[in-house]
């Protein structure tokens, strides 16, 4: 008998294919003047001495995400300087291979204007690059981030969220100035209620989407995680403490969390308005709790060294929730990925990177820092803003 259309489809997974930048063009980014690169698909290993330009390359892909870049600048502050002087414009140009197909994006802006973003020619949002080119980075300042601010774990949650939901970014956007609209009003002390009213219903409706994905993407996490043994990186207990996503976790419907929620920002006014900021707790005030599982230890009491590895742990474990759901290994960018890294764990980074699939760019000061990626990666010599490959010396 033979088989009915589309069986294929439901019994086997698609295959993953990587987000992969097969082109890199760079006009007067950082301290690229020009730059023309052509990689294929393998991961990108760029090493070199500080301040040669590597971290600048890992920027410019950052920008094919929405947001302000992987050092935050915006688009008015990546121009390249001569003598303290901007660049009238920039821009960062790729061809990417996805699993729809390869696309042409670019991104630029000129001198104090607004970013600028095209895909294939044509003028486009930023939502829609997460949907083309999920993506995931680490930089050397999250390699404490569980004993940093609780904000810069939001922070990093939050992008983790964004690679497998690119409309959380949105509703996240949108709930943060609908809240900073409701402290002026009540920091003037003299705002019209239903006007207070309705900024705290938009706060509400926002703030339950934004918790709610923060809930589905850390279950997920938490599985991916459990799903495997403790290898080279440590297993982590995740948890957010947050009284929406309390609230959400508790059984309560989406229109119950939303009321609640406004109840609560109504009845902290006075306090809100007094103390010049939103006190009340909502999804800009929720805690991510990592604890190390082998010793039952804080995340921000362990070592440097532990906590890089568990950051590892968390977006690795992303990586492979993206490629399983979407079918797509997102781009990773990882900064100075190997510090504070013994050989075991360089090696463990090497097979989890390739075994996602993914097309990961790492940076570091010594090539030898990567050599458990043997011919399965692309090695390039950064020196002076100028790419060699293999470290050669021929000019790339």
């Amino acid at each position: 008998m033979s088989k009915p259309a589309g069986t294929d489809d439901m019994t086997s997974p698609p295959p993953v294919v990587p987000a992969a930048v097969r082109r890199l063009r760079l006009t007067d980014f950082r301290c690229y003047a020009t730059l023309d690169l052509e990689v294929d698909a393998r991961p990108v290993i760029l090493f070199g001495e500080n301040g040669s330009g590597k971290t600048n390359l890992l920027e410019a892909l950052s920008f094919l995400a929405p947001g302000r870049g992987m050092r935050s600048a915006g688009a008015d502050g990546v121009a390249r300087k001569q003598a303290g002087i901007a660049a009238d414009a920039w821009a960062v140009f790729a061809e990417v291979e996805t699993r729809d197909g390869r696309f042409r994006i670019g991104v630029g802006a000129r001198a104090s204007g607004r970013r600028e973003t095209r895909i294939d020619g044509d003028p486009a949002q930023q939502a829609e690059l997460s949907r083309l080119v999920p993506m995931i980075w680490l930089t050397p300042a999250q390699d404490r981030l569980f004993a940093g601010p609780r904000a810069d774990r939001l922070k990093f949650l939050d992008r983790l969220v964004y690679a497998a939901d690119p409309a959380h970014a949105e509703a996240a956007t949108a709930y943060e100035k609908a809240r900073v609209r409701r402290q002026r009003l009540l920091d003037d002390g003299r705002s019209d209620p239903a006007w207070v009213a309705a900024l705290e219903t938009e706060m509400a409706g926002h703030g339950v989407a934004v918790a709610a994905a923060r809930l589905e993407a850390l279950i997920r996490l938490q599985a991916e995680i459990d799903a495997r043994p403790e290898g080279a990186f440590p297993q982590a207990d995740l948890a957010l403490d947050g009284a929406v996503e309390a609230d959400l976790a508790a059984g309560a419907s989406a229109s119950e969390a939303e009321d609640n929620f406004a109840l609560a920002l109504r009845e902290g006014r006075g306090r809100d308005g007094a103390v010049g900021r939103t006190l009340t707790r909502g999804p800009h005030r929720t805690e991510l709790v990592t604890r190390h599982r082998d010793k039952d230890q804080p995340a921000g009491d362990c070592s440097t060294g532990e906590q890089k590895a568990l950051i590892l742990t968390l977006a690795l474990a992303q990586a492979r929730v993206l490629a399983a759901r979407n079918a797509i290994a997102p781009l990773l960018l990882f900064d100075e990925a190997c510090a504070h890294l013994d050989a075991s764990r360089r090696e463990g980074l090497a097979r989890e990177i390739l075994a996602t699939g993914s097309q990961a760019w790492l940076t570091g000061v010594e090539r030898v820092l990567f050599e458990p990626f043997a011919g399965q990666a692309q090695f390039l010599r950064v020196r002076e803003a100028g790419l060699f490959p293999d470290g050669a010396g021929a000019t790339g």
